[in-house]
């Protein structure tokens, strides 16, 4: 019956394609669709809305398929609906500096056209070569330059979106200012889907930045993390301050037939990128942090080249984990409570996991940490899938206890619904099934995930 809403040469069914299109890069969960359709447009979005209401059959969004919390799993017979031929740049206003894309359109497509209009689109990832912009949308995806840029939720001047009663709403339209009720773009910003498929975004760009410096520093302590992090945001304004563990460069080392960046292994690296302009502050930054042995070692790019061989250091993590299939977590806190909190984890998985390596890397200057726990050869996925999904109530309370949250980036999904109470309280999660009842009230819209 598919084919009276799409052409047929829209529609797969076969295995291969089932597989492919019916999950995510979140390892230990079943994929099992019934079909993968790729429309073209808003009108054939709302078609399948209204034939998925119809036919009581569940819809899944699929974008780039990067996501780590399982939200883009088929595993009950739903339809996933790719938005890979959704994929054109629609419109581009350059007085207000916004362009409207389809969902479809790749992250490094928007930066890319973006640079030949000479400005700059600044959400950027390992992933911005695969990801696409309604999957960032919906999982108000953040990434390296966070620090100096924000969220995709600052991006986003305005949204087209269908919602489970197949409504096509258009969200804000690319205003600046807007004080007529409820912002709908918002709401949907962050919603995995649950409430409303984004078909387009309207997207703000931002003026070039000066040409960048990337400076490679190695830390001994994790508490001095933030000291050289408050030291350096005191003498200039950061595009990034990444950190991983001597762990992680390791991994990404042999991953990649890399050299050692620096003439010793130290327990931490801060990545730091900043203004080349900047370059004698950022050196005096360097001085003060050594002569209070904060830093024990750094390297600085002398040209672009060098630049992106740094930066190497901290985008290829998460590939050079994947053959050790990680538990993942993305966490965040407060700053100020990054160095008490990770101590907190390590010694919890140490105590009671000491055959688990833990890897850590993330985003120090915004708070969030990613925590890699790489599964012993010994164990099959299944069993230590299990053993991570049983581990996370401990570290999630670690996470409660600071105020912080389970998912800073990558969504809840099905991988973290379960665990939602840790930071969401029952009066919120009770008005957050209210929301989805009323966007969604067939319960149709990617099923599962985020809520029950």
């Amino acid at each position: 019956m598919l084919d009276q809403v799409l052409p047929a040469k829209q529609v797969k069914t076969d295995t291969d394609s089932l597989q492919h299109w019916g999950k995510d890069w979140t390892n230990g969960f079943e994929i099992a669709p019934s079909a993968v359709v790729f429309p073209n447009d808003n009108r054939q979005v709302v078609e399948l809305v209204r034939y998925a209401i119809a036919n009581q059959v569940a819809l899944v969004p699929s974008g780039g398929r990067t996501g780590l919390s399982g939200g883009a799993v088929a595993s009950h017979g739903e339809i996933v609906v790719s938005f890979d031929r959704m994929n054109q740049i629609l419109d581009f206003n350059s007085r207000d500096r916004i362009v409207t894309c389809q969902a479809g359109v790749v992250t490094q497509t928007l930066q890319e056209f973006a640079q030949a209009q000479g400005l700059f689109y600044p959400v950027d990832f390992a992933s911005s070569g695969s990801s696409q912009i309604g999957g960032n949308v919906a999982t108000n995806a953040g990434g390296i330059k966070v620090i100096r840029y924000g969220l995709t939720r600052d991006w986003v001047a305005g949204l087209r979106a269908v919602t489970g009663t197949g409504a096509l709403l258009n969200c804000n339209a690319g205003l600046v200012k807007n004080a007529t009720g409820y912002d709908f773009r918002h709401l949907l910003i962050g919603s995995e889907g649950t409430l409303a498929f984004i078909c387009e975004a309207d997207m703000r760009l931002a003026a070039q930045p000066q040409a960048q410096m990337v400076m490679l520093l190695g830390v001994p302590k994790v508490g001095d993390l933030l000291r050289v992090l408050a030291n350096f945001s005191e003498q200039l304004t950061l595009s990034a301050f990444e950190f991983f563990s001597d762990l992680a460069l390791n991994k990404v080392r042999a991953h990649r037939q890399l050299p050692a960046p620096l003439s010793a292994p130290v327990e931490y690296y801060a990545l730091i990128e900043f203004d080349e302009l900047l370059l004698e502050q950022a050196s005096r930054a360097f001085e003060y942090c050594m002569q209070r042995s904060w830093v024990v070692d750094g390297v600085v790019s002398q040209s672009q080249a060098q630049a992106q061989a740094l930066w190497q250091l901290r985008e290829g993590i998460s590939e050079s984990l994947a053959p050790f299939t990680p538990y993942k977590n993305d966490l965040s806190v407060c700053i100020a409570q990054v160095p008490g909190f990770l101590e907190e984890v390590d010694h919890f998985v140490s105590t009671n996991y000491p055959d688990f390596e833990v890897c850590w890397y993330g985003h120090i200057g915004d708070g969030n940490l990613h925590l890699n726990i790489l599964k012993p050869a010994e164990l099959t996925v299944d069993e230590f899938m299990q053993m991570g999904h049983a581990m996370s109530p401990r570290i999630f309370e670690l996470v409660r206890a600071r105020n912080g949250s389970i998912s800073a980036e990558h969504g809840v999904g099905l991988l973290k619904k379960d665990f939602l109470n840790f930071s969401r309280s029952d009066e919120e999660i009770d008005l957050m099934r209210g929301v989805k009842q009323l966007f969604d009230p067939h319960q149709i819209l990617n099923p599962g995930k985020l809520l029950d």
